[in-house]
């Protein structure tokens, strides 16, 4: 089955792929059903990776240090920033030494890089950019908040400022193509956490300007043409102002700090689309990104960076800056299921290129390339790695990589993703190739077994993926997870057990079964092995799992601190 599901991936992607080869470097694909992966050398990736800290790159020794830890961690990409300050030092003179070592150095350890452009902006801030362009600010005018203020931000309406930082892009931009020439590096990021702080929008005497002036009619076109798919804040705004074809921002959008933010958006990625064209012209197929500190915590607009790349302001993002490829979010608060489901979307692949550094990262990883298609993953700080748990997600999803390109090209409804914690434990899923078919996955910790998960101890995030490979045959692979199957219909009732895996004692024959079954069929579980995954998608088992480690063919499990890959066949009965 295994064999006839890559024969089926490579018709599916010489459809959509025509003329792949190991000289197209690397580039993004979209699929016939809208989702998207990364390609690299003409083989799909999934960017198992990490973000250095803001100043981890910024010696040799640090590079020489940090990147056989990250290799030996599990990872297979880098992000690594790229400071103005560094590489252009003085005006027009540049420096691209560790750019090169960087470059270098990941070549070695046959891993790559996503390189992070910390030009004019850096979190809100213009703290990367040189000491000679932060100096003039009569020359590179700062952007101010709504008391007129002048601030440690440069202002995205002022030629000179774009016409600095672009050049220094360009130059990198080149010099990158010239050097790299095994294809280490494959996407870029342009800027970093853009967006207003203080104020929504900047005040400068010319983005009053800019606000008192007309909507572009590109922005009103973009609404107009996507108006069935516009995100709900937007299009509410512009509805409750008459859904106006032509006027001033606040004509268009009404009055308030939500004007503020959707006017600085458009400049903000009509700026970035200026870079993004750069990077275009340069290396065509490489992939752009932007990254956004999310609206969290109840702040307002310029309480969090207001304007960045946020999914309610996608639609602004999207047409203002086409060229650029995917919004990203970095994530640092709770709600990461939400968060994630905000921008998977169909015009908007999802790459995570920061979160939080835990040891659930793992569960978290696994859950956002099983259930999002997620391109790519990344904790912040990797560099402060601990735990090896992300290493062993990663190693999981490095072999389940063939299994899940064969499962999105040939029916992307046969994977998905689980991810639980203390106060989401569990999931029902019924598999479109078969709905007959019912499965329930749950948090190991929902097992009365393991004392840790009534002695106060903190229930730690649980993910895994699912893959139906063939009819009754899944592939259940993660960390902390529970599964069983049934059939849709099957009124059986479980009982309670206690510690022992047994029943609870004084359970009631009615807690067991109905007075009468009334089902069609049971499904049962087969078989269950431990496997690992080879390149071609082969299955190699490890070891046979079908008494204590099923519960006697209740369940399959894996523990919170395992990590495993099992295949599942089942058996139908009555």
């Amino acid at each position: 089955m295994i064999s006839r599901l890559l024969a089926a991936l490579s018709l599916a992607l010489l459809s959509v792929l025509p003329g792949i080869s190991r000289q197209d470097g690397s580039k993004l694909v979209h699929g016939l059903d809208g989702t998207a992966y990364l390609e690299v050398n003409g083989s799909p990736f999934i960017i198992l990776g990490g973000e250095l800290g803001n100043s981890s790159a910024s010696s040799v020794a640090d590079i020489d240090s940090i990147f056989p830890r990250l290799k030996y961690a599990g990872l297979n990409t880098i992000l690594v920033p790229a400071y103005w300050e560094l590489i252009e030092p003085q005006e027009g003179k540049f420096d691209f030494s560790l750019i090169d070592h960087a470059i270098d150095r990941a070549t070695d350890l046959d891993m790559h890089i996503v390189f992070l452009w910390f030009g004019a902006w850096k979190n809100s801030m213009s703290c990367y950019a040189p000491l000679w362009f932060k100096a003039d600010s009569v020359r590179f005018p700062r952007a101010r908040n709504a008391a007129g203020r002048p601030l440690e931000i440069a202002s995205a309406f002022s030629p000179a400022v774009l016409e600095a930082d672009s050049n220094a892009f360009t130059a990198l931009m080149r010099h990158i193509a010239d050097y790299d020439s095994h294809g280490t590096v494959i996407m870029m990021q342009i800027e970093n956490e853009i967006g207003m702080l203080e104020s929504a929008r900047d005040h400068s005497p010319a983005a009053d300007a800019a606000f008192r002036s007309p909507v572009p009619h590109q922005l009103i076109d973009w609404m107009i043409a996507n108006e069935s798919s516009l995100h709900p804040s937007l299009l509410d705004r512009w509805e409750a102002n008459g859904s106006r074809r032509s006027g001033t921002w606040s004509e268009i959008f009404g009055n308030g700090i939500e004007t503020d933010e959707i006017f600085m958006a458009w400049y903000y990625a009509t700026y970035v689309e200026q870079l993004a064209r750069i990077a275009r012209e340069i290396s065509p197929s490489l992939p752009l990104y932007v990254n956004a500190a999310m609206n969290s915590r109840g702040r307002r607009p310029g309480e969090y960076p207001s304007a960045g790349p946020l999914a309610h302001l996608k639609d602004v993002w999207h047409a203002g800056a086409p060229s650029v490829d995917i919004l990203a979010p970095d994530l640092y608060d709770k709600g990461f299921v939400d968060w994630t489901a905000q921008y998977a979307l169909p015009d908007n692949p999802l790459f995570i290129p920061e979160i939080r550094l835990s040891p659930d990262n793992g569960a978290q990883a696994l859950f956002a390339v099983g259930e999002r298609d997620a391109v790519g993953f990344s904790p912040f700080s990797i560099e402060n790695i601990s735990s090896p748990r992300l290493g062993m997600a990663y190693g999981l999803i490095s072999q389940l990589t063939p299994l899940i390109v064969a499962a999105r090209a040939n029916n992307p409804s046969d994977i998905c993703g689980v991810w639980f914690d203390a106060d989401s434990t569990e999931r029902v899923i019924f598999p479109a190739s078969e709905p007959d078919l019912r499965l329930t996955a749950r948090h190991f910790f929902t097992l009365p077994w393991d004392p840790r998960a009534t002695d106060g101890s903190r229930w730690p995030e649980a993910g895994g993926i699912l893959i139906r490979i063939a009819p009754d045959e899944f592939i259940v692979a993660g960390t902390g997870i529970v599964v069983s199957f049934d059939l849709d219909g099957d009124t059986s009732v479980t009982a309670p057990l206690g510690e022992d895996g047994f029943l609870a004692a004084g359970s009631e024959r009615s807690e067991l079964t109905p007075a009468r079954w009334t089902g069609s069929g049971r499904v049962g579980i087969g078989h269950v092995a431990e496997v690992k995954v080879s390149p071609d998608g082969t299955l190699s088992p490890l070891r046979h799992f079908n008494g204590d480690e099923t519960h006697q063919g209740r369940h399959v499990r894996i523990g919170v601190d395992d990590f495993k890959i099992l295949h599942v066949k089942l058996y139908r009965y009555r």
